[in-house]
């Protein structure tokens, strides 16, 4: 995917979202994500899923000051329901956050492969969604 492409396949977390085929939905993540803004793209993410599509996930960290503390980040109704239909995840950010990011993303617990790729290495983590 081409860069004025990944322009058009944007979700931003706190103002509108996108998805847009071929069953890449990009999120774009910067500041402080807060549960309630996640909860709202994973609403808007779910009736796509549930109409037949396997979604291919890039997550993009930028200028990244992590999650919400004191949210409920514990509900697990749309990783139940919907997590086999996901085919990958890819995350792109500091390194700081691989650990914290992988476990968010439920990498181990998902069937959906998780990977993350450091700043400089979007064209690979691009590439990889597309195999």
């Amino acid at each position: 995917m081409c860069k004025s492409q990944l322009s058009k396949k944007i979700i931003t977390m706190a103002a509108q979202s996108q998805y847009e085929p071929p069953d890449i939905c990009v999120l774009r993540n910067s500041g402080l994500l807060k549960q309630s803004e996640f909860a709202a793209e994973q609403r808007a993410l779910a009736p796509k899923i549930d109409s037949g599509s396997k979604p291919r996930l890039l997550a993009v960290l930028e200028n990244f000051e992590g999650w919400e503390r004191g949210a409920d980040w514990n509900d697990l109704d749309f990783l139940i329901s919907h997590s086999d239909e996901i085919a990958k995840i890819a995350i792109v950010g500091e390194q700081r956050w691989e650990t914290q990011a992988l476990a968010f993303a439920g990498a181990g617990v998902r069937r959906a492969p998780v990977k993350f790729f450091p700043p400089n290495e979007l064209d690979a983590a691009q590439a990889w969604l597309a195999e």
